[in-house]
């Protein structure tokens, strides 16, 4: 395993054969990884890196806090912003949001305690959410006098429908695992500490398919998304066609007819 950071709250770590897993922890555990300026800025550069590098085939964002993934906004950084400095880092928070959000690859979060505001919004921009039973979510924000801005406005009402996304950011309360996994605000509910381990274990067997077919598999989910049925299916076969003629296909093909793990050219 090999580790890389990004400025001073943001550490990459690769995993297996080939580097095929990257982990993307935060790590700025004596603020229980409330995203400052800073932060943010690691975050988005991880994720730039990432998403350049073709050996990557899934993302695995994780916490190095023990009771906490992300607690949200700094809001003592906050506290001390005029106006004028609120408006110059938006372009900076947004960009650790949508670097997250537009990974071309799968995306994993692996949640425990506290995922609050920004927090959940981070795990909200991953393609599938693992929690253990200590996990806390929510979007809270308008009990501070700001809304979602992290792309939760957007994000929850696609996983949980308009209604229930509606209720959840105006009355700000916080769900507990039982009931986040039973209303979709998670997607994978593991026994305590086991978060990590199991979103890890996940992205394996993700990473053990094609990344020509992952890359588009995604897309065409991302792409399609809000489109009626005829040009989502567009998209979809604007995706296949990237796939079809590649060498991954092939491979996968003579894979399947000789018996034997595909040896992935990646093209």
């Amino acid at each position: 395993m090999s580790e890389e950071r990004f400025g001073e709250f943001v550490l990459v770590r690769r995993h297996g054969d080939g580097g095929h897993v990257a982990e993307l922890a935060l790590d700025r555990p004596k603020a229980m990884n409330a995203v400052s300026t800073d932060m943010a800025r690691a975050v988005a550069g991880a994720c730039a890196a990432l998403g350049e590098d073709r050996d990557v085939r899934v993302v695995v964002v994780t916490s190095t806090h023990e009771r906490a993934f992300c607690v949200g906004a700094d809001l003592k950084e906050r506290n001390s912003f005029t106006d004028a400095d609120l408006r110059r880092q938006r372009p900076t928070t947004r960009g650790a949001y949508t670097g997250v959000l537009e990974l071309p690859v799968p995306t994993v979060a692996a949640v425990h305690g506290f995922a609050l505001g920004g927090g959940y919004e981070l795990a909200l921009a991953c393609d599938v959410i693992v929690a253990d039973r200590t996990a806390v979510v929510g979007l809270p924000e308008v009990s501070v006098g700001v809304i979602p801005g992290g792309g939760g406005t957007q994000l929850l009402p696609r996983r949980v429908g308009a209604a229930r996304a509606a209720e959840l950011i105006f009355t700000a309360r916080r769900v507990e695992a039982p009931e986040a996994r039973e209303l979709g605000l998670v997607d994978v509910l593991v026994d305590e500490g086991r978060d990590r381990e199991e979103a890890l274990a996940l992205a394996s067997r993700i990473a053990g398919n094609s990344p020509v077919g992952l890359r588009a598999a995604k897309r065409a989910l991302r792409l399609g998304q809000g489109l009626d049925l005829r040009a989502g299916l567009e998209v979809e076969d604007a995706a296949w066609r990237t796939t079809a003629f590649s060498g991954d296909r092939a491979e996968g093909v003579a894979a399947f007819n000789e018996k034997r793990k595909p040896q992935w050219p990646g093209e």
